[in-house]
This record gives C-alpha cells, sequence and structure tokens, in this order.
C-alpha cells in the first residue's frame, strides 16, 4: 500500500463516501479488467463511462483511465450506487448535535449505514446529506429491523473518546420490547450465555462454553398474551437482546430470526420487529458532563392485534 492512511480524494456526494478497493500484490492487465472482475457487479461498459467521467481516483487523486496498467497495492476510490433501492417508511429525527456527538432517532427497517441493497435510505447517508457533515460515523449500531437511540461521532479527531465508552462499557443502554410473558418466569433476571454465529450467518446462536454475553431483563407490565420488557445488555454481542429472550422462550414480537426463520416479503413494512433501542446515558469523556437521551418512538400497545 502506497499511503498508509486513508486520502480525501474524492468528496462526499449526496451524504455518500466513496468506496475504496485495494489492487492485490498481483496481478496483470488493465484496471478496466480489474475492476470488471473484482466488482463484477458493475458492467465493464458502466465502469468505463464512471472512469470517463473521473469518477474512479488512485489514492492520490489522480483519475484512472480504463488502459491503465494493473499496478500493486494501489487504493482506487469510487462512488457505489444502487439501482431499485427500498425506501423504507418513517423519518429519523436528530435528538441532539455539538461538535463531538449527533443522537439520533432511527424508525425501523432503516439501515444504519450502507449495507446490501440499501445506500441512500440508510440513517448514516441521509444525516450526512441532510447535514453535511462528511466524518460523521456511529459509534456502535442497531439492527435494521430494531428502531431507536444510535449515537454517532462527528469528526474523527475525537472519535477515541467516545468509542472508549462502549470498548469499557461506560454507556447505560436501555431498550424496551415487547414478547410473550410466561407467570412461572421471575423477573428481574439475569442471561448470561456464549454467542456465537450460526451456520446461518445472519443468525447468532447460544452454544455451551464460557459466557461472552450478559443481559438484564424486567418485566414493565402485562397484558392479556403480551408483556413490555425493559432490557440492558451489559455486553454487546450481535442480536443479543433477540437471542436471549429467545432462548427464554420470550421470542420477541414480529422477530423474522428467531427462534426460527420467518422473513416477511420484501416491501411489507406491516409487522416492525418490537424492540426499541430508549435510552442512552454516559459521563461525556471530553467535558465530564453526564449525558441523557430518551427515543422519542414507541413501540405498538400490548392489546395491538
Amino acid at each position: 500500500m502506497h499511503n498508509p492512511r486513508r486520502p480525501v480524494v474524492l468528496p462526499m456526494r449526496s451524504g455518500v463516501s466513496p468506496s475504496c478497493v485495494v489492487l492485490p500484490t498481483q496481478g496483470e492487465g488493465s484496471m478496466l479488467d480489474f475492476l470488471g472482475t473484482r466488482l463484477s457487479k458493475v458492467s465493464r461498459v458502466d465502469w468505463q463511462r464512471r472512469m470517463a467521467a473521473g469518477e474512479v481516483v488512485d489514492e492520490r487523486g489522480v483519475v484512472v483511465l480504463p488502459d491503465r496498467r494493473f499496478e500493486p497495492g494501489l487504493r482506487l476510490f469510487y462512488y457505489r450506487t444502487l439501482d431499485n433501492e427500498p425506501q423504507p417508511p418513517g423519518l429519523e429525527a436528530v435528538l441532539y448535535w455539538d461538535e463531538h456527538v449527533l443522537v439520533a432517532d432511527k424508525p425501523h427497517f432503516m439501515p444504519v449505514i450502507p449495507t446490501g441493497r440499501y445506500l441512500h435510505h440508510t440513517l448514516l447517508v441521509r444525516l450526512k446529506r441532510q447535514l453535511g457533515l462528511s466524518e460523521l460515523s456511529p459509534l456502535h449500531r442497531i439492527d435494521r429491523d430494531t428502531a431507536g437511540l444510535v449515537l454517532f461521532s462527528v469528526q474523527q479527531k475525537t472519535r477515541g473518546a467516545y468509542q472508549a465508552l462502549f470498548r469499557e462499557r461506560s454507556i447505560c443502554k436501555e431498550y424496551e420490547a415487547v414478547a410473550p410473558w410466561r407467570p412461572e418466569q421471575v423477573f428481574p433476571c439475569e442471561r448470561a450465555s456464549r454467542i456465537e454465529e450460526s451456520p446461518q450467518f445472519f443468525r447468532m446462536q447460544e452454544v455451551s462454553g464460557p459466557p461472552n454475553s450478559l443481559t438484564t431483563i424486567e418485566r414493565l407490565e402485562t397484558g392479556a398474551h403480551w408483556a413490555r420488557y425493559r432490557l440492558r445488555p451489559i455486553t454487546g454481542k450481535r442480536h443479543q437482546l433477540r437471542v436471549h429472550m429467545a432462548a427464554l422462550g420470550l421470542a420477541l414480537r414480529n422477530d423474522p430470526f428467531y427462534p426460527s426463520v420467518n422473513d416477511v416479503p420484501d416491501g411489507d413494512w406491516s409487522r416492525p420487529l418490537q424492540l426499541l433501542a430508549r435510552s442512552l446515558a454516559f459521563t461525556d469523556p471530553l467535558s465530564g458532563e453526564q449525558r441523557s437521551f430518551t427515543s422519542g418512538l414507541n413501540l405498538l400497545p400490548l392489546d395491538a392485534p
């Protein structure tokens, strides 16, 4: 690699920062050959069009032309595009914003960052486009199916101080969930287990071994069939809350993955997962002030059909 730091060679465009691909240490042919093979979802014709438009540059900011020879270890920057991107319902809300952090309230179904079929209709890209914050970056993530609070770093210079809050478990996160209730289950309780990726890459599972995840669970209210719970993840494993509740026989309402896969058709937004990132609280590592934020969103009533 020619330059160990990520250079700014293409500006943010409509909230989308340029993507990067690194050429391997061995190869031959032209830059067009490499891109057409490595990133084959984009046609050679489209790569030629992008290159002619100056939308593919190297780490020095030099426009990459189709017939340029392969250069081992070089980084190329380009803009990702998507056709027919789904547009989830609902709008995000900015609850707090200063020179270091931003707190946003995310609706159900909206991914936090670009992934798969989603690019422009992700929380990160929408906020960057609306606010012009090119260095905006999420400090943690919640599932696309989950609604609620997401904490962002506004500038790279102070990002490390806020990332340490999560690394050192110095931030208090509370979630709200709707799930069945079992009168024999005693609350409050804790669930500690070992969570690892399942053979289905998009799901997690509990396995034997030393616990690597811990959640405290409290029942807030009960209805005829459903109950409302407060969940506090002490650790931050992927899908931790969903896995722990399903393991207790209390799978979250409208969960498409747990305890079994029940994917909804594309474009069906009628059954939002009943999980909400309700609150965040922490001591600001720069100012020493106590910060506390609460989501303005709500889950379904317990008696909702």
